[in-house]
């Protein structure tokens, strides 16, 4: 039974009255939605009241959290204006060191000088800490200044690290960039376009490389020329594989030959390469297990092959 028919057997054929009942209903829906969107959109604007104060609390000039921020970014400045200034050669090198790790802030420099002061102050003070645990003198000294210079030289190790980390995703992507790049050529797209379109297509696999080559585009786009965008990118990679890829490019632009069949030769050599580094992998396997072998199976071996001997003879049995 509908609801006009509840209603007709309920008042009747009273024509005004079933009128009234159906106006009184619209209104009364029409009020509870007006009602209920209101309360919602004060709840809201009471909700991001509430996070705009505890926000700005937190960035008031006097609060905790923004003195130590200030603190920070003043050190960090400070620091890579000092290092930048007393010796600009190292400040480049490891500004090339951590580009190829794939960190591009430009303030990276200030970070690192920072860490590596606090980790060394950090790792002398643990050191000094648990000393009292050694009773000779020169022995606390020397745990206090082999903390300090493991302190000191860990950010260094941590960022090789990192570098060889980038260096095998380089390695492993830059053939399935030229692979991209050879279908991207053949489809008749031109290199600035087939760059863009393969920086997206691999953004999933190898990040870091797709921000390389994004960075790439950009530099283009701001008007560097392909050559010297390309060799940028090799600086960047610190690949051999990459600076070959823009010495290749740099030639067929000049010499006018086709771009589409150097890229395919190329890419040709790259996956050659990349099957070569699997099948030497593989084939050092065997002695790389083979220490292991000899310190964890063949003593075990050893073990259950003559215990039964030695149980013999010491019984007596024999």
């Amino acid at each position: 039974m509908d609801i006009a028919g509840f209603l007709l057997d309920t008042f009747g054929t009273s024509d005004s009255l079933l009128l009234a009942v159906l106006v009184f209903l619209a209104a009364a829906t029409l009020a509870f939605c007006v009602m209920a969107t209101l309360q919602i959109r004060g709840s809201n604007k009471r909700r991001a009241a509430s996070l705009a104060a505890a926000a700005d609390n937190a960035s008031r000039p006097g609060s905790l959290r923004d003195s130590g921020f200030k603190l920070a970014q003043k050190l960090v400045e400070y620091a890579s204006k000092h290092y930048a200034s007393s010796n600009e050669e190292d400040t480049k090198v490891l500004r090339g060191r951590l580009i190829r790790a794939g960190i591009f802030d430009p303030r990276a420099v200030g970070y690192f000088f920072v860490a590596r002061i606090a980790l060394a102050i950090g790792a002398a003070a643990a050191a000094f800490l648990f000393a009292p645990a050694f009773e000779n003198d020169s022995a606390r000294w020397l745990l206090v200044v082999v903390g300090g210079i493991v302190g000191y030289i860990g950010p260094s190790l941590y960022l090789d690290r990192l570098i060889k980390m980038r260096r095998n995703e380089y390695q492993t992507g830059f053939p399935d960039f030229m692979d991209l790049l050879v279908v991207c050529a053949d489809a008749g797209l031109s290199m600035e376009a087939a760059l863009d379109r393969v920086g997206r297509e691999l953004a999933d696999s190898y990040p870091t490389l797709t921000a390389n080559i994004h960075m790439t585009n950009l530099e283009i786009r701001a008007g560097r020329t392909m050559s010297d965008a390309l060799e940028r990118l090799a600086e960047r990679l610190g690949l051999e594989e990459a600076r070959s890829f823009a010495t290749l490019i740099q030639q067929s632009t000049e010499l006018g030959s086709s771009i589409t069949d150097a890229l395919r030769v190329y890419s040709d050599d790259m996956r050659h390469k990349r099957l070569s580094r699997a099948e030497e992998k593989a084939y050092s396997l065997p002695a790389k297990l083979s220490l292991p072998m000899m310190l964890c199976i063949f003593p075990v071996l050893f073990v259950v092959i003559m215990l039964p001997v030695f149980v013999r003879l010491y019984l007596g049995n024999f």
